[in-house]
This record gives structure tokens, C-alpha cells and sequence, in this order.
């Protein structure tokens, strides 16, 4: 049974016939023989619609994913509805194009792994459906997937990463620290008590208008801010980071966002031009809310590996510090986090751009890990549920404010 958010509405599920016509479309040739668990994951829980098999080894034998930022980016942001239209309509082709990639039958596959928590309603909903229908006609497990959990082990299809570890996940939609004591075990020590960092900077590049910018047109807002803050001078304002008074790892980003609109507002009046427009100091305006993004981000963090160290949740000598999520694609902040792990004698990883932003790879990968452990691997489906909100692991974020942990000033020289 599925069980929708009522915010969904009457949810469409393909049809039985639709499914087997589907399947009947794999003709592989005999002589593909697979000696490993095969996993598929599936992925819509925002706006990207995507999906790839990969191996019990970390090989990835196929993938492919249909992006909606150019949809997105014409409304402004992402429309919950429109984003559960393009998967309905991607959905099928894309799992189909990566099953072909990989030369594999969709009968050889040991599992099905999809997202179902947390994210969009609309979006989860596609595709958990379509997963669903495709375990029912093969008669295979399915592996219900948290979007925080694959995107913090996939660091392990890449590298020899050991647990216990810490990681930072900051995206458009997310923002937190938590220790990963193994694939499932999860301590969580602090997360964003409004808005996500990605988002934040969303906001700020649609304030500045930066897709009127000739270099920005075509990127996400991020993105923008990233390039424009280039040619910019991070010092020209004057932004505090938030919260320098809580000695915990929380983060906060949405007085960062007023303090910021005020200011855009008060150089438009001083150079007489409309909202909308772009302003002359737009490039001064993204090098100082990066900066100041980066430093906040980068405290916090700092004072999560102290606070294990100091209650011996991490290695003294060989930390690691896992960073994912969209948002780590940006260099700058990486930069800033390089100067926390240098001076912690942390080893700081971060999985390829292309594994940052929402992937099926992550997703599959992390139906492996679960299949390897043994963990939440169903074979009734009966009752299963997405959760548009869903914590990852345990909160201890209170255990970490009242150990009120100073962080010594360093210098940010980026």
C-alpha cells in the first residue's frame, strides 16, 4: 500500500501493462554473467530524476540522470508540482538507459534501491511508485534508501574510509554534522535551525538577479555566486557569521539572508537602479557572503571534530572528515575546511562534484552497503511510506552545546 502525504493529492501510478511492456524491452544477448550483487538505485527526492546499477566492488556499470535546473531556473526555483511532472515523464527512460548501459537484465538485479526520505513529497512519491511496480513484477527485494545516509557513505565507494568518521553535508536542502559509526549508525551533533546553506545562497543570487549576469545566465545560483565572487572583494562588506556566540555545531542561515537583502536594497537606492537590475557591486556582494558562509560552516565543524576528539568518537591522530552535498562543489568553502583539517590533523575528503549533487550512484551504493549488512532489506513492501521530513540518526546536539567548546581563532586566508 502506498501511503501518500495529503499535500500529494491523487498520485498516478504506472499501470501493470506499462511496467511489463517495460521490462519486455531488455533483450540482452546470453553470455553477460555477473558474479556480484547487482543493486539499482532510483533517485527523485528534489528535481533531478536519476538512476544507475552498480556492483558489490563499487563498479559502476550504468547510470543516467535527467537534470531540471534550465526548467527551474526560467520559475525562479523549484515548483514542487512541475519537478513531479519531468520525473513522471523521465522516470522510466532514465532507468531504462541506465539498466542498457550496464548490459544488465532487469531479472539479474539482487535488489532495487530508491529514495524515500527526506524531500519533496511530489518528487518521492514518482519514485517510489515506479520502484514499487518494478519489485512487484521481479520479485525482487527493495531497499528503502535515507537521501543523508547515501549521500554520507559515498565517500566508501571511492576510498578505504573506515567508520567511525565525520561528515559534513550541506546542500540546497540540507545542512548537518553527524558521526558515522556505521551504515546505519549515525550521531547527529548539530544541524541548520532554518534554511540550508544552498538555498541561502539561492536566494541571495535571485536578489542580485544574477541570471540577468551575461556569465550566469546558465548556472544555479551557487553557482553564480562561486564565479561573480571571483572578481569581487570578500572585505568590501562587512558580514558577521551567525550564531558566534553558541558554543554548538547548529548552523544558521537565514539572518545571514536578511542581513544581506537589506543591504542589496540600500545599493540600489545609492545607485538609483531598479530591483531587478544588477548592481555594480553584485560581484563585492557574492565574495563577501561566500566568505562569511564559508567561515560559519567552517567553525562549526571545527568545533564537531574537537568535541569527538575530546570524547574519543574520532581517531586523535587520523580523523577523517567526509564533506558531500551539492554545496561542496564549492572550492571555497572546501578551502576553508582545509584549513580546519590542517590544523586538526584531519584528513579531509570529498567525493567527486559529479557524486555531490543528487546521483543514482550514491543511491545503489548505498543499497550495496545495506545488502552487505544486512540491513532494511524487505521483501513485503506492504505499508511502505516517504517521509518528506526524516532526522538522520541520533541527537546528541544538545550534548554538544552544553560542552560549550571554544574554537581557536584561525586564519581564513583563502
Amino acid at each position: 500500500m502506498l501511503i501518500l502525504n495529503k499535500a500529494a493529492g491523487v498520485f498516478s501510478k504506472p499501470s501493470r501493462r506499462e511496467i511489463f511492456e517495460f521490462l519486455r524491452s531488455f533483450n540482452f544477448r546470453p553470455g553477460n554473467v555477473f558474479l556480484h550483487k547487482l543493486v539499482l538505485g532510483i533517485e527523485t527526492s528534489c528535481d533531478d530524476t536519476a538512476a544507475a546499477v552498480v556492483d558489490e566492488t563499487g563498479n559502476v556499470l550504468g547510470e543516467a540522470i535527467h537534470s531540471q535546473t534550465e526548467v527551474h531556473l526560467k520559475t525562479g526555483g523549484i515548483v514542487p508540482p512541475v519537478a513531479q511532472q519531468l520525473h513522471r515523464e523521465n522516470i522510466q527512460r532514465i532507468v531504462q538507459e541506465a539498466l542498457s548501459i550496464s548490459k544488465v537484465s532487469p531479472s539479474e538485479l539482487s535488489a532495487i534501491a530508491t529514495t524515500v526520505k527526506p524531500g519533496l513529497a511530489l518528487s518521492l512519491g514518482v519514485g517510489l511508485s515506479f520502484s514499487l511496480q518494478l519489485v512487484d513484477q521481479l520479485k525482487k527485494p527493495f531497499i528503502p534508501i535515507h537521501h543523508m545516509e547515501a549521500h554520507a557513505l559515498t565517500i566508501r565507494l571511492l576510498n578505504k574510509v573506515e567508520f567511525p568518521f565525520l561528515v559534513l553535508l550541506i546542500s540546497g536542502g540540507h545542512c548537518l554534522l553527524a558521526l558515522v559509526r556505521g551504515v546505519s549508525d549515525f550521531l547527529l551533533l548539530g544541524k541548520s535551525l532554518d534554511i540550508a546553506p544552498g538555498d541561502m545562497l539561492d536566494k541571495v543570487a535571485r536578489r542580485l538577479s544574477l541570471i540577468k549576469h551575461p556569465e550566469c545566465s546558465t548556472m544555479s545560483g551557487g553557482k553564480a555566486i562561486e564565479h561573480l565572487a571571483k572578481q569581487g572583494n570578500k572585505l568590501h562588506f562587512d558580514f558577521k557569521p551567525p550564531m558566534q556566540r553558541a558554543k554548538n555545531c547548529d548552523f544558521s542561515f537565514t539572518g545571514l539572508q536578511h542581513v544581506i537583502d537589506k543591504i542589496i536594497t540600500q545599493k540600489e537606492k545609492e545607485e538609483g537602479i531598479q530591483k531587478g537590475q544588477i548592481l555594480s557591486s553584485a560581484a563585492h556582494i557574492a565574495a563577501a557572503v561566500q566568505h562569511t558562509t564559508a567561515c560559519h560552516i567552517a567553525k562549526r565543524t571545527h568545533r564537531a571534530i574537537l568535541f569527538c576528539k575530546q570524547r574519543d568518537l574520532l581517531s586523535q591522530s587520523n580523523a577523517v572528515l567526509v564533506v558531500s552535498g551539492g554545496v561542496a562543489s564549492n572550492l571555497y568553502i572546501r578551502k576553508a575546511l582545509e584549513i580546519v583539517t590542517n590544523a586538526t590533523q584531519c584528513t579531509l575528503l570529498c567525493p567527486p562534484p559529479k557524486l555531490c549533487t543528487d546521483n543514482g550512484i550514491m543511491i545503489a551504493w548505498n543499497g550495496i552497503e545495506r545488502l552487505r549488512a544486512g540491513l532494511g532489506i524487505l521483501h513485503n513492501t506492504e505499508g511502505i511510506r516517504y517521509e518528506p521530513k526524516c532526522p538522520l540518526g541520533v541527537d546528541i546536539s544538545k550534548e554538544v552545546g552544553e560542552a560549550a567548546i571554544k574554537v581557536p581563532r584561525l586564519k581564513m586566508k583563502i
